[in-house]
């Protein structure tokens, strides 16, 4: 008789309970043919986000500036200095919101969940706010701890009082409290920002989320609490599989929810809270990214991971993208990009009777 390692859902229960229900893709050489095709797609938008902007750069000086870079050519300095790392931050930033979002979707079954709706990203900036305003860091090394902490207080609270009463949390209740505890951090860091100059001009970039102005150095300390946050994801990825089924069933199949719960909130911090310290808050991506990818490749976390990554990246390049575009001498930036598309994808979301299983 075979034996599955513990959280591997078995075939029959998951066809029991409903979760062979794929999405478009059928088997995995389809989904493993549609990670090939987006990551082709994802190759032409960093293409993009290179040559694309106030003044445009061909394909053949990018690639000069790669193979025989010369600082007197302004071009050559233009793809080194603004162009790559606003790029490289987009590639490090995306994968960790699309994957804060899909974490938190699977964790609490709630589908219109993301880090920006259940106010992790307004826990971030809250703190990052503080760490500005009041206690004068201004180091993003400095203050990352601070949306790390941010982000993780605010994941407990919501998830806490979306339990309040003795019951199971609901999508709906910990909705609420997302967006009422959002509501009241986001008032707080306004006020905050508005009470000195001096915090305002270091905070009105950075609130509206930008990918513009982030250094390599920065962009290369950042990375390791993301690589650790993306490793966690995918050790809970089959856990939260058999969670799909069900508290009482995941736990007969040797799911170990306290330490499932521990872990999930670990690598939602360390995503969501690192993302946000590093370019601001992104709106949406954690909501849109999850429920295209689920409804191409169906309810396995590990394939809406993996997906996950590489959607994410190809959606906020092209929001930066449409961003210089649009308006080239000062640029929209990226979050209110994101959150123009955002809002009427979370309002059709919401007007559908049903979304894509959880």
């Amino acid at each position: 008789m075979r034996t599955h390692p513990p959280g591997e859902v078995p075939p029959a229960v998951a066809e029991v309970a409903g979760r062979n229900a794929g999405g478009v893709a059928r088997g995995n050489a389809s989904r493993i043919a549609g990670l090939l095709v987006l990551s082709g797609v994802l190759l032409m938008v960093i293409l993009l986000s290179i040559g694309v902007g106030a003044r445009g750069i061909s394909a053949t000086t990018i690639i000069e500036s790669l193979w025989a870079y010369d600082g007197g050519v302004e071009a050559h300095v233009t793809v080194h200095e603004l162009r790559i790392p606003r790029t490289v931050a987009g590639l490090v930033v995306a994968p960790a919101l699309g994957l804060s979002g899909a974490l938190i979707q699977a964790f609490t079954r709630n589908p219109l969940a993301d880090p920006g709706i259940l106010g992790v990203n307004a826990g971030a900036a809250f703190a990052v706010t503080v760490a500005i305003g009041i206690l004068g860091i201004t180091q993003p090394l400095g203050y990352v701890w601070f949306a790390m902490l941010g982000a993780g207080a605010v994941t407990l609270v919501v998830y806490a009082l979306g339990s309040v009463g003795g019951t199971r949390a609901t999508p709906a209740k910990i909705t609420l409290a997302g967006v009422a505890i959002g509501a009241v951090l986001g008032g707080v860091t306004t006020a905050i920002v508005l009470a000195s100059r001096d915090t305002f001009d270091a905070m009105r970039f950075w609130g509206v989320g930008s990918l513009a102005g982030r250094d390599f150095d920065v962009i290369v300390s950042f990375s390791p609490f993301i690589v650790l946050g993306v490793l966690v994801a995918c050790a809970v990825a089959r856990p939260l599989n058999a969670l799909a089924l069900g508290n009482e069933l995941a736990m007969s199949l040797g799911v170990k929810i306290d330490h499932l719960r521990v872990a999930v909130i670990v690598a939602v911090t360390l995503l969501a809270g690192t993302a946000t310290a590093l370019t601001g808050p992104i709106a949406f991506v954690g909501l849109m990214v999850p429920h295209v990818v689920r409804w191409f490749v169906g309810p396995d976390q590990r394939w809406i991971f993996a997906f996950s990554i590489i959607v994410s990246p190809i959606l906020v390049l092209s929001a930066d993208i449409v961003g210089r575009v649009l308006l080239p001498n000062g640029e929209l930036r990226v979050g209110l990009v994101t959150a123009l598309i955002g809002a009427p994808v979370l309002i059709l979301l919401a007007r559908r009777k049903s979304v894509s299983e959880l």
